[in-house]
């Protein structure tokens, strides 16, 4: 075993017996969790260099781009869409008004067309 592979096997074992997660050290490599990569993309929006951070993290440019592109997309995306307001459930309601009145007025043509034809409305019911 290694030194590298020995000291992360002794920090694993520590991480274990306390029950808690490992401490990161700038620069060692794993997953990063959604807080970790907002950080990271914000460090960058600020202006750090792109080729210091991703030394830093450890992780590619490339990976990093992609996150901030996310983030942005994710952003322009949150702009896009509007509050909700109390005219939604009168627009709401008035579109269901409407798709009644259409109905109706579908069925009123129909028994026109039916009247007109002299085709009865409905079938007889025989009597018994």
């Amino acid at each position: 075993m290694n030194e590298r592979t020995q000291e992360g096997a002794l920090a694993e074992g520590a991480r274990r017996a306390s029950g808690g997660k490992a401490e990161r050290r700038p620069g060692e490599r794993g997953r990063f969790s959604s807080k970790r990569k907002r950080e990271a993309v914000l460090r960058l929006l600020r202006g750090e260099s792109l080729e210091s951070l991703s030394r830093e993290l450890g992780t590619t440019a490339g990976t990093l781009s992609t996150w901030r592109e996310q983030f942005l997309l994710g952003g322009q995306a949150a702009l896009k869409s509007r509050p909700a307001d109390e005219r939604d459930g009168e627009l709401a309601r008035l579109k269901a008004k409407v798709g009644e009145l259409t109905m109706e007025g579908e069925l009123l043509r129909e028994k026109i067309d039916r009247l007109e034809a002299g085709r009865p409305l409905a079938q007889p019911r025989w009597r018994r």
